[in-house]
């Protein structure tokens, strides 16, 4: 079929010809660079990824990076999706049902303990410090002291990763949680049960038990917040872990996405009420003031800590790590302790230099 442009080309000699077309090439080129034409577009991987719960402050770690484009960036077309729990998390990714979790990496070792086919792993530390906590009230005879405990009922969900270390926090502590009462309720009812007085404390991570019983209306003269770090458990918090499928189909798209997840940290560090503001856009019964707190609350308390400081946010230091593995060794029984204590990797990581806050 004849254009104008092959009409015009027969008309002329050879070398001319050959010349328009080199120029009329170019031309084009230049007009696809400044996006005045249209490019073929270049395909995007596909990732599923799992928060650990519901849209909140915390998540602004994450949304960030859809606000800046830094996952586009990186050639990843990724959903995103809420959880019930950052236990759940687990299953979830090791299934194969999502490619990409954010969830409890002692959990996850309890679970390759349990699952030694499935060598699911995590990638990326994200909460340095743990959350894990347990929140009461002294109004209800809760103080600092972890002995208060005893003889206090205790609301504890059954799915909750700061519950699951109870077994370690008892020890650590020499407690005896026959003197106690614990009862398993969900998750909507643990803030308004201990506001109401139904329960002396609950389990649960600091940045969301504490949070929401201030918006309830609790006093915070009247909140005691017991942060298992400080009370001798050396546990790792959330990690970003990765299919073992995709992990190893994919490579390049998981360096990529901790790539793109540095970023938004960073920027989320830098802006913290932009990061709010994207909460609320996903959440639309979340209250924009109540969210920053806990995305401040969890930036100071579990991701920006001394340890990262010095060395870089998204990795692990090792002697740690086997102190965790050992304090997990108290109430849990490896059938093999290597393998399980065996996940996390971090051969994905962004170089030292630019994981720097």
């Amino acid at each position: 079929m004849s254009s104008p442009l092959t009409d015009l080309a027969a008309l002329l000699p050879r070398r001319s010809a050959l010349r328009l077309a080199a120029v009329t090439f170019a031309t084009i080129a230049g007009l696809a660079g400044a996006g005045l034409v249209s490019a073929p577009a270049q395909a995007q991987v596909p990732v599923r990824f799992t928060l650990d719960w519901r849209f909140e402050g915390p998540a602004a770690l994450f949304l960030m990076a859809f606000e800046k484009g830094y996952f586009k960036a990186e050639g990843l077309d990724v959903t995103l999706d809420t959880g019930n729990g950052s236990r759940e998390a687990i299953p979830r990714v090791a299934s194969g049902t999502y490619d990409v979790g954010f969830g409890d990496v002692n959990s996850l070792i309890r679970f390759r303990d349990e699952n030694p086919t499935v060598d699911l792993k995590a990638v990326m530390m994200v909460y340095d410090k743990p959350p894990f906590s347990i929140v009461g009230r002294k109004s209800r005879g809760i103080t600092a002291e972890a002995k208060s405990l005893e003889g206090k009922k205790l609301g504890a969900p059954a799915a909750d990763a700061a519950f699951a270390q109870w077994p370690i926090f008892k020890t650590v502590n020499k407690l005896d949680d026959s003197k106690m009462r614990l009862e398993n309720i969900g998750f909507p009812v643990r803030e308004p049960m201990l506001a109401s007085g139904e329960v002396d404390a609950v389990f649960g991570f600091a940045n969301s038990s504490y949070i929401n019983l201030k918006s309830r209306g609790v006093p915070v003269d009247d909140i005691v917040v017991m942060l298992m770090a400080d009370y001798g458990v050396e546990l790792y918090g959330n990690v970003i872990m990765v299919s073992p499928k995709f992990m190893a189909e994919k490579p390049e798209a998981v360096r990529g996405l901790l790539r793109a997840i540095t970023r938004s940290v960073k920027e989320t560090i830098a802006n913290p009420d932009l990061g709010a503001q994207l909460v609320i856009k996903r959440n639309d019964v979340a209250k924009l003031e109540v969210e920053l707190e806990r995305l401040k609350m969890t930036l100071e308390q579990n991701v920006v800590t001394p340890w990262v400081k010095a060395n870089g946010f998204g990795g692990i230091d090792k002697a740690r790590w086997d102190r965790a593995l050992d304090q997990i060794g108290l109430t849990f029984s490896f059938k093999d302790k290597a393998k399980a204590g065996d996940a996390f990797v971090d051969s994905f990581l962004p170089a030292p230099a630019d994981r720097k806050l």
